[in-house]
């Protein structure tokens, strides 16, 4: 059988069938078990727990797929918090007719990116979905890591001051699923960014124990993380239009449709606010770790606009960043 059925949701022999020859295939661990939850052992320092639903239309794009993007969008989240990933959970719903080729293809990017940081999928569940009541595959993925006792990173802790960097070049994802859903008729070489981001962050939290604000870049982009934080800290931000890392590919798509690479999401970028005195060993540390080479300084926190973002522009003008509207393109993550 080479596609779902509603017998692969049942709980009988098809769902074992599915689970032996997918799931436990790519994700077997220690702690992945036929037991209805996982036995683990204690986080040694604060926990960190998050959740998050991906729905990407289409689910496999230039760059990554539905499963990829599941185990990153999880990580990163618990990385921004400073912890480090330990177990994931997640969800499949799953659309009857889905051809099981590309299920195995998803689960294979999942265990290949979880391996990469280090975090183990310890618990799972599968439901099939009739045809036409969902858009073939949808995963949601839960996640817990472990937070050392002085690591404190939030989007409320931005201080004036502080060294804004962003982790490379931005606006990717949302290019990518933009350009590979073809409504426009437009052809560039563009592939997501898709990536998982614990080691970098490990690395700049090795080098600096006063990181103030780490936040992924994700659906509304960098301009909308940037006013979140400048609201939450209650600060204003200043950007350097001519520091912001824009591919080329990237750049030339927005600019024929009209569209902000600010506000384009991203999914393996970060933004970070550090002191000034660390600013340059974060950066160095980033440059130096997978995904991050890209990494620049973009701009500073500053006193004055407090909750806004201001932009220098090329010819050294200063103008406010316009607040961020409706989401440009739906089902980007």
């Amino acid at each position: 059988m080479d596609k779902i059925t509603l017998g692969h949701g049942s709980g009988g022999s098809a769902t074992a069938d599915l689970i032996d020859h997918v799931f436990k295939k790519y994700l077997n661990n220690e702690y992945f078990t036929a037991d209805d939850a996982s036995v683990l052992p204690r986080p040694l320092g604060r926990i960190a727990m998050s959740t998050d639903g991906f729905i990407v239309s289409p689910a496999f794009f230039p760059g990554g797929n539905i499963g990829k993007l599941s185990i990153c969008g999880t990580v990163n989240d618990l990385a921004c918090m400073g912890a480090r990933p330990l177990y994931l959970t997640c969800g499949f719903v799953i659309e009857e007719g889905f051809p099981i080729a590309k299920l195995e293809e998803a689960v294979k990017a999942m265990a290949k990116t979880a391996a990469e940081v280090g975090v183990h999928i310890v618990a799972g569940d599968t439901k099939v979905a009739g045809k036409g009541q969902v858009d073939g595959l949808f995963i949601t993925t839960t996640g817990v890591g472990e937070i050392a006792d002085d690591v404190h990173t939030s989007g409320a802790n931005a201080k004036a001051g502080d060294v804004i960097i962003v982790t490379g070049d931005i606006g990717r994802h949302g290019t990518c699923i933009l350009l590979t859903r073809d409504d426009y008729g437009i052809e560039a070489p563009v592939t997501s960014d898709c990536a998982p981001l614990w080691n970098a962050v490990k690395a700049t939290l090795d080098v600096s124990h006063d990181i103030h604000t780490i936040r992924d870049a994700t659906r509304g982009g960098v301009g909308t993380v940037l006013y979140e934080i400048a609201r939450e800290s209650q600060v204003g931000i200043k950007l350097d239009s001519t520091k912001i890392p824009v591919a080329d590919e990237v750049r030339g798509v927005t600019g024929m449709l009209g569209l902000d690479p600010l506000y384009l999401a991203c999914e393996g970028r970060l933004v970070y606010m550090v002191p000034e005195k660390d600013s340059q060993a974060v950066l160095k540390a980033l440059q130096a770790s997978d995904h991050t080479q890209g990494a620049a300084i973009i701009g500073k926190v500053v006193n004055d606009h407090v909750g806004q973002v201001t932009l220098t522009t090329e010819i050294g003008g200063e103008t406010l960043l316009p607040p961020p509207g409706n989401e440009l393109l739906p089902r980007i993550c």
